[in-house]
């Protein structure tokens, strides 16, 4: 069962080969069996999905079910969940209890789903490895000597290993598509303002976005047709109609115009990494598809323009976290800039620290004009590549990260941040993108990244189907028993 597509089990829930209560003890008991290897789960949400679990029979009884009705999923844990703990994996919210569901919580409960918890993350969405998690370390499936990738790396181990079908994710800079391409799934972040961030706690309010991590593209979609959608709640969200993504998956992809950049596929890229791309890319070739050579000029500064943005709005995200209103307060301070102090010293860890320092003095008097608004303007420049390029073709494609899953024992940040040098560009722009299974290199998962217009995500979810129905590397499944 936990090698279901949400399709198989959506069919074998409808002819009544097993019931929803079944699908409940079946992945609890795969989760209590093994998440003390891999660590995917902050907190099991048993007693709701039980309930969960039997609305669905009963829904499923009067032949009134959805697509999602009954189906295993897992909330990334900074999606507020009423009267659920919602951490963000740091010890300033470690015991925090939301009063109020996110949108993204609240439609999805409203499609019928089961979940079963809330998952591991880095801390505040901030990292790519899902080590600085306050709750600990997340292992991969395929090897747990190797991270899961962050910060969505509680979602994508929870997937990879079987816990659940899908799990909500967020992307501020490739952290939905990073950890899915590392543990081998497909994940898909969605144009900025697609989907409602209405309590979902913010990094970095102009980048943060709602994704998806499944096992196929049509898994995907299903998701994220429950998901999509305005919501006047979240003054960012687009009053934009949501296509039935389902229902485009099977148009064909003859004639359709692939933009390579030429900096993704660049001679300093590992060289097995590339082979894997460039299989993928004559696989598309040989379904009717046409390669173009492309440019994103300004690939070189995407890392150090997301890194100097992105922990300023962070900074000014996370100020109040102060040990006044909620969260966590040191003891027994001693005067009010005291008690600001510490609770803020000891509740956050030390990459969250690092950025917010990083972001203070960005936007700081003597920097501001130098770095954060030099910034924003070349933050311009990388949008316009890319809308440039997509003007003269239909998605982009390249590999989603430039490196293997790094290894546990890893040392150093710099590293980890030049990791994300596919990935932000999407975010810089606001546009959907996702990652999809492409190979194995030295049995480490390689995955495929594609980009498309703003608005478009039935295109590239299409495009990425079209693809599986090829190929079977999203069938493989990692063997930890």
């Amino acid at each position: 069962m936990k090698n279901y597509s949400i399709k198989e089990l959506r069919s074998a829930l409808d002819t009544k080969e097993v019931s929803s209560v079944e699908v409940f003890e079946h992945f609890k008991s795969e989760i209590e069996t093994h998440d003390h290897k891999i660590n995917s789960f902050i907190t099991k949400t048993y007693d709701q999905a039980l309930a969960q679990a039997q609305k669905a029979d009963e829904v499923i009884a009067k032949g009134e079910q959805s697509m999602l009705t009954g189906i295993p999923i897992a909330h990334k844990d900074l999606f507020c969940t009423k009267g659920i703990k919602t951490t963000a994996a740091s010890k300033m919210l470690e015991n925090f209890v939301s009063p109020y569901d996110a949108t993204v919580v609240e439609k999805l409960d409203q499609a019928g789903v089961m979940v079963l918890g809330k998952v591991n993350m880095d801390e505040f969405a901030m990292g790519g490895t899902n080590r600085t998690s306050h709750f600990g370390t997340v292992h991969n499936p395929w090897n747990f000597d190797h991270v899961a990738g962050g910060s969505s790396g509680g979602s994508a181990a929870a997937v990879s290993a079987g816990f659940v079908l899908a799990a909500t994710a967020s992307d501020t800079g490739g952290s939905t598509r990073q950890p899915a391409s590392f543990c081998n799934l497909t994940g898909i972040k969605a144009t900025y303002g697609r989907i409602s961030r209405w309590g979902m706690i913010p990094f970095a309010c102009s980048f943060d976005q709602a994704g998806v991590i499944a096992k196929t593209a049509e898994d995907c979609a299903y998701m994220f047709e429950s998901m999509a959608g305005f919501d006047a709640k979240d003054s960012t969200s687009h009053n934009i109609s949501v296509p039935k993504y389902s229902g485009l998956l099977n148009q064909s992809i003859e004639g359709l115009r692939i933009g390579i950049p030429k900096e993704f596929l660049s001679p300093d890229l590992d060289p097995a990494i590339a082979d894997v791309i460039q299989t993928a890319l004559k696989q598309y070739e040989a379904m009717g598809a046409t390669l173009v050579e492309v440019t994103l000029p300004n690939t070189d500064v995407v890392v150090p323009v997301y890194y100097t943005i992105a922990p300023a709005e962070a900074s000014s995200n996370l100020a109040c976290f102060d040990g006044v209103r909620y969260g966590y307060r040191c003891d027994d301070p001693k005067d009010l800039q005291d008690l600001y102090m510490r609770s803020r010293a000891e509740g956050f860890g030390d990459e969250v620290k690092k950025r917010i320092f990083m972001g203070t003095y960005a936007l700081s008097a003597s920097a501001y004009d130098a770095y954060y608004v030099k910034a924003q303007k070349v933050r311009r420049l990388v949008a316009n590549d890319y809308n440039s390029v997509l003007s003269q073709v239909d998605v982009i494609m390249g590999p989603t990260a430039p490196e293997l899953p790094f290894r546990q024992d890893s040392t150093g940040s710099t590293q980890v941040y030049l990791s994300d040098i596919f990935t932000v560009g999407a975010n810089l722009a606001g546009l959907p993108a996702m990652s999809i299974p492409a190979g194995f290199v030295n049995g480490l998962p390689v995955g495929l990244q594609i980009i498309g217009r703003a608005f478009d995500e039935a295109k590239i979810l299409n495009v990425a189907h079209a693809y599986q129905r090829e190929t079977d590397w999203h069938t493989k499944q990692p063997k930890f028993d």
